[in-house]
């Protein structure tokens, strides 16, 4: 029965899909296709530099001084150092760096052409110089704000909505090989935005359009270069048990783990952070060697390089499954402790991603609870993964992609396991974490409140 009174017309409702059906759509796409391609050199660009960084402070800068090696006690005063530079760049040059860690992933729009080289500079030095955070939150605001910024060269009028839509490929771009595949990254930033519905459709064709566009372009320089495509990849993955009654109940004990673990650590960061943006440039000093001291403690605890508390992780975590048996259960605990403390410094005073990190202090605990009877080392390793990224990025889908997809086969088998170990991660997680007071709502990857 209608509900239209009589004598009224009905109308019908709005057609969800007019922006898709629209003329302008074709040459939305194309605009997003043609950007990807100088945002995707930018990205790669980005993370060769950051590598070339990497090696310059921690490897070449000891030598050049005449040490015999990098010394153990080296980080403290190059974090300091790092400290001091991203302190004054938050401090001083507008949009104070980016996107706080801390908050977690949050997609907080493109920013403004001013503000894009204070976020490139705070962190390049913060993951250069071996601060453990990672390069993808970076990234996905510097392709929204290249990509902003490029459009509004080529169509000054271009609208809002069109805008966000852009923006929103640009970051598809710039991450589209980062974590392996261009859907990984797909899926990270829908589940980070909270698009659904028609809306989806809209902003993901432009944006798989950019991504593959992008995931060329990073294969491409990879191979013209030399230097490889900085993607996570893993080979020689070791075989996976099928799952059983006690893996499922070390799916439960290691979701648990993670949930307590990764609420400490953010729980710590936003302490910190608090105080930390009171005297921004001594206090980013301070945690900076912080971050240097648990490096050298793990040094001098374990015997390995301080380095594997340093930085994000992403090129460790094929070392670390490969010779994982070569590591005592106290050197593994030792590491998580360090990393750990390393990680929540690092969240609370500098600028970085949080993926990284979450996956190899994931990986590293699954390495060490399968010294116990009941769990396989791959299983242990990809329950890890998921569980932590879910405690750190309450992005459950990401979480279980990540710890499945990265390890070929074997992934598919411990599926079931790693997915109850994101559950029971994730649920916990949020009863653990207090409820924030509502943000005012802004449209999905910036996009400009208000009428079309």
């Amino acid at each position: 029965m209608s509900a239209t009174p009589a004598g009224v017309p009905e109308t019908a409702p709005p057609d969800p899909f007019a922006p898709v059906r629209a003329h302008g759509y074709v040459g939305l796409l194309v605009m997003t296709a043609v950007l990807g391609v100088p945002i995707s050199a930018a990205a790669f660009g980005f993370l060769a530099l950051v590598s070339r960084l990497e090696s310059l402070t921690y490897t070449d800068l000891p030598e050049a001084l005449g040490f015999d090696g990098t010394p153990s006690w080296w980080p403290v005063p190059l974090l300091a150092v790092a400290g001091l530079l991203v302190g004054l760049i938050i401090r001083h040059l507008p949009g104070e760096g980016g996107h706080k860690p801390a908050e977690g992933v949050a997609s907080t729009g493109a920013p403004s052409a001013v503000e894009l080289p204070g976020i490139a500079l705070a962190a390049l030095v913060s993951l250069g110089m071996g601060v453990v955070l990672g390069p993808e939150a970076p990234l996905i605001t510097l392709g929204g704000g290249l990509a902003v910024f490029g459009a509004r060269l080529v169509k000054r009028d271009i609208e809002p909505k069109a805008s966000g839509v852009v923006g929103a490929a640009g970051s598809f771009a710039a991450i589209s090989a980062l974590l392996g595949s261009p859907l990984l990254g797909a899926f990270l930033l829908m589940e980070a935005s909270g698009l659904g519905g028609p809306m989806l459709g809209v902003v993901l064709v432009p944006g798989l359009l950019a991504a593959g566009v992008g995931s060329l372009v990073f294969i491409g320089l990879g191979s013209w270069t030399g230097l490889g495509t900085y993607s996570l990849t893993l080979d020689n993955v070791p075989h996976a048990d099928l799952p059983d009654a006690a893996s499922f109940g070390w799916a439960l004990v290691i979701g648990l783990a993670a949930a307590f673990l990764g609420t400490g650590i953010r729980r710590g960061a936003l302490y910190a952070q608090a105080r930390i943006e009171r005297r921004r440039v001594p206090a980013t000093v301070m945690m900076g060697a912080f971050v240097g001291l648990a490096a050298l403690v793990y040094a001098e605890g374990s015997g390995y390089d301080g380095s594997q508390v340093l930085y994000s992780g992403q090129h460790g975590l094929e070392p670390l499954l490969a010779h994982s048996a070569g590591y005592s259960a106290g050197a593994l605990v030792l590491l998580i402790v360090c990393k750990s403390v390393a990680y929540c410094a690092s969240l609370s005073s500098f600028r970085g991603g949080l993926v990284f990190p979450s996956m190899f202090m994931g990986a590293v605990g699954g390495i060490a609870l399968s010294r116990l009877p009941g769990l396989d080392l791959t299983s242990g390793f990809a329950m890890g993964i998921g569980a932590m990224c879910v405690a750190m990025l309450k992005l459950p889908m990401t979480s279980v992609l990540l710890a499945t997809l990265l390890l070929g086969s074997p992934g598919l088998t411990v599926m079931p396991l790693v997915i109850v170990a994101v559950v029971v991660s994730y649920v916990v997680s949020l009863r653990l974490t207090p409820v924030p007071a509502a943000p005012a709502a802004a449209p999905p990857f910036g996009g400009q409140a208000g009428p079309s």
